[in-house]
């Protein structure tokens, strides 16, 4: 193996379990001389909560502790570590300066029960942030109240169920078609619907044909997300949205790729009722377990009087919490979602400006078709047309050779690379989805179609190879179906 690649050499740690550390009696803190009385614990607490001993537990100095975790830390992998090709997920850099802003002192130690008069800065961040994110989308009132993109999903389809109710229209079925995001179908189930699903055509999207087939007046909803999980864009989504609106459905937007279109073009523009967004995808907010989430929801007008309490508004030059809102479908999360997520958004959308959110779109489109070009002719392409943030593939030239898509993943690993999405969407069988966000330089892509290009040719050459990787990972292949069947969840002594 060549010796550039990001993980051809190193030096890896070994770390025991931290109980298996230390010595009896070593202590990690220093701590003063009481200069008060010795407080009997039987007199605090109720006898059966206090721990008669700490047997088990481990003692050690403070550099021991410092070092294990240090360790430990080492092991893990995330955008900060290097390139994170996640399809469907945009996993892109975290600007380090909205994380300052969000450490700021007013903001951090603002109490959510707060009285407004006190809070008003923070509450002109959310209505400023509100605004942005319609002028954004094209939508007109939105909610910064869910936690995460499928909260955002439960919250949109809670207003459509209450709009048709209120109609006297209830409706019992939602669409959703094959390329929709996975938690879709939940957030419409989790409403009382039935969900029917939509087969996209031989171009990887939706053909107004097949929606006219399953449009009819029971059916609530269509769930479409634009561009799909195929990285691809749903071309007829105007003339489509004019055929559920005939016959009295609304369109549901999934906005988790909503960072392939802003700038370029608005979503409440192409006929949608309905559009949730993913701060943590497209704004650049902390992801996954460095979260939490935030998944924002805009409406039309004709909603708006069922989003969620309580929304914020502006009385003259003073900013505050509207309850008065008798056709809302209530609260969704406590206080107003997760604040600090919404600092870190509103920062990166203040610095990038309207210029500099069109180039993110442009340069995340631009590597997209990039990686595309580059790697056709090593993996097949199940659907070669111009995608937008994100491309997919498949391991069916691998596969004549015994070769998975999980294969290729692992060991993709020996390189240096964390492993794209594989298996996703569903529509490709052994798919290999690959998203490089706007935040990647070229070197880096390069050096990541070099690792793709040779184990494309390891395949061929060595399978086995491929088949036991990753070789110089901290660990080797994982059991993962054992590992999900009996999980080990607690360590014992």
């Amino acid at each position: 193996m060549k010796e550039n690649w990001p993980g051809a050499c190193g030096l890896i740690l070994e770390e025991p379990l931290i109980f298996e550390k230390g010595a009896k009696g070593r202590i990690g803190y220093s701590l003063p001389r009481l200069d008060v009385d010795e407080a009997d614990p039987g007199k605090i607490w109720p006898s059966k909560l206090i721990r008669k001993d700490w047997q088990g537990f481990p003692e050690m100095s403070e550099v021991e502790v410092v070092r294990h975790f240090t360790h430990l830390a080492q092991w893990n992998y995330g955008v900060d570590s290097g390139f994170y090709p996640l399809g469907s997920c945009t996993m892109k850099y975290n600007p380090k300066v909205n994380e300052d802003l969000a450490r700021l002192p007013g903001f951090s130690g603002l109490h959510p029960y707060q009285p407004e008069e006190i809070a008003q800065g923070a509450l002109r961040l959310m209505y400023d942030l509100q605004n942005f994110l319609c002028r954004i989308s094209g939508m007109d009132q939105v909610t910064l109240q869910p936690s995460a993109g499928a909260q955002g999903e439960l919250t949109g389809m809670l207003m459509v169920r209450a709009y048709l109710n209120a109609h006297g229209n209830p409706r019992k079925k939602v669409l959703v078609p094959d390329t929709a995001h996975g938690t879709n179908p939940a957030s419409s189930s989790l409403c009382g619907y039935q969900v029917i699903q939509v087969k996209s055509n031989e171009r990887g999207i939706l053909s107004p044909q097949a929606i006219e087939e399953k449009m009819d007046e029971d059916v609530a909803a269509l769930m479409i997300t634009n561009p799909n999980t195929l990285g691809l864009f749903e071309e007829h989504i105007c003339q489509i949205a004019e055929i559920v609106h005939q016959k009295g459905g609304q369109i549901y937007c999934d906005g988790a790729n909503l960072n392939a279109l802003m700038g370029l073009s608005r979503v409440g523009d192409m006929g949608v009722d309905v559009l949730h967004f993913n701060l943590h995808k497209t704004f650049s907010t902390p992801h996954g377990g460095g979260g939490p989430g935030a998944g924002p929801v805009g409406v039309k007008d004709h909603l708006v009087r069922y989003l969620p309490v309580p929304m914020i508004t502006k009385d003259q030059e003073r900013f505050r919490f509207d309850y008065d809102r008798p056709q809302s479908i209530g609260k969704v999360r406590s206080f107003y979602g997760n604040f600090g997520i919404l600092i870190r958004a509103y920062a990166y959308i203040l610095s990038m400006g309207p210029a500099g959110l069109k180039r993110a779109s442009l340069v995340a489109l631009l590597n997209a078709n990039y990686l595309r070009g580059k790697l056709k002719d090593f993996y097949f392409l199940p659907y070669d047309f111009p995608c937008m943030h994100e491309c997919v593939f498949s391991d069916r030239l691998q596969s004549q050779y015994g070769v998975t898509a999980l294969d290729i993943a692992k060991r993709l690993m020996d390189y240096g690379f964390h492993p794209p999405t594989i298996y996703f969407p569903l529509v490709v069988h052994g798919a290999l989805m690959i998203e490089p966000t706007e935040s990647e330089a070229k070197e880096t892509l390069d050096q990541f179609i070099a690792a793709m290009v040779q184990i494309a040719k390891e395949a061929q050459t060595d399978p086995g190879l491929l088949k036991n990787a990753p070789h110089k990972t901290k660990v080797s292949r994982l059991d993962e179906v054992l590992a999900n069947r009996k999980p080990k969840l607690r360590w014992k002594p």
